[in-house]
């Protein structure tokens, strides 16, 4: 049995065309384009053993759609490239970003292939929680770069990526370099989460060659230490933002989870590297999705025009925030509250953020 939000059907297309809802056909220019694999997701109403649990939750899983979603609530007109299959799962996934405020125009559907879908247990002490996948052959993983030519680049103003979609499928890697290619041809910025999935890769080398490829073609680029570490072979921060600065990338915000954010990059002219500490969390919920969260917090500060300090700050406290609750995007605030949260840590800390 399971409880779910509500969805309704929307309007569908032949096999890998864009939907023609009432929102995707807005004439208004996309400002950020994220794209990969949106999942459904079922998680476990009871702790325990993912066999034996009976009651689950219907939502949405996907690390490129929480930064999508966490971007959207903060007034970004934003829009999601994927496909999904020509099923319930599909129209569930479709519905639920579009109410989000997504712009799905560049959604399309697959006819010969199924919505992936994700099972994920109950985590007990805030430690990562159990997941399995079933996602092979899914519609997502079918995308290419041909996905790609409708974009209409003229306008962007920023593309998000992680490396979920290069270790989906040889495809999906074509669509991340080609994506990549005309935001760099057209101007736009670029923000680059290796977001690690080594079981999808064929080998560790393959994982690093890619990665590293595409990272050094993003301006910002948000890996974890411990990411860092294996893409680069490098140990401290300051090695790893080393790498990536020395080929190509202009920032480099590293996170190092409860310790804070670590930042290299150039700043007027000038390159600059310095930490700020993480913020207090008196009890950890839930872990998965803090990393996009960051991302959200970096990306959107940043297109604010605010300092790289102050984008980490915003970073660690969006983060701090998603540790908390249970739920991938649950505590992604929209821009009143985030405007609140951030006059409360002025308060405290006495600085502007």
């Amino acid at each position: 049995m399971m409880s779910d939000h509500p969805s309704a059907s929307s309007t569908h297309t032949s096999s890998h065309s864009s939907s023609q809802s009432s929102q995707a056909t807005s004439s208004r220019p996309l400002e950020i384009l994220a794209f990969g694999e949106a999942m459904a997701l079922l998680v476990a109403e009871s702790e325990g053993d993912l066999a034996q649990v009976s009651h689950y939750e219907r939502r949405i899983a996907g690390a490129d759609t929480n930064v999508a979603i966490g971007l959207a609530r903060l007034g970004f007109h934003v829009g999601w490239l994927s496909r999904v299959g020509h099923d319930s799962l599909g129209r569930y996934l479709r519905h639920t970003l579009e109410a989000e405020g997504l712009d799905c125009r560049h959604l399309s559907e697959d006819a010969l292939a199924p919505t992936g879908l994700m099972f994920k247990a109950r985590a007990k002490q805030g430690e990562d929680p159990h997941v399995e996948y079933f996602r092979q052959g899914s519609a997502a993983s079918r995308m290419d770069a041909s996905d790609a030519s409708g974009v209409d680049f003229s306008a962007l103003r920023h593309l998000h990526a992680t490396g979920i979609p290069p270790a989906v499928s040889t495809t999906c890697r074509e669509l991340s370099f080609a994506l990549f290619d005309k935001a760099r041809a057209s101007g736009a910025s670029i923000s680059f989460d290796p977001n690690l999935r080594p079981t999808l890769w064929s080998s560790e080398h393959e994982m690093r060659e890619t990665l590293n490829q595409l990272a050094c073609q993003a301006d910002w680029v948000f890996p974890g230490l411990s990411e860092g570490q294996l893409l680069t072979g490098k140990k401290t921060p300051e090695a790893v933002a080393g790498y990536y600065l020395e080929r190509g990338a202009k920032a480099v915000i590293i996170k190092l989870g409860p310790e804070g954010s670590y930042y290299r990059g150039v700043i007027g002219g000038q390159e600059a590297a310095f930490s700020v500490p993480g913020q207090r969390v008196d009890k950890v919920i839930d872990t998965v999705g803090a990393g996009d969260a960051f991302a959200v917090g970096a990306v959107s500060a940043l297109l604010d025009g605010l300092s790289p300090r102050d984008a980490m700050l915003r970073a660690n406290l969006l983060g701090s925030r998603a540790v908390q609750v249970r739920g991938d995007m649950e505590g992604l605030p929209d821009r009143a509250t985030l405007d609140e949260l951030e006059r409360k840590l002025t308060s405290v800390d006495g600085v502007a953020s």
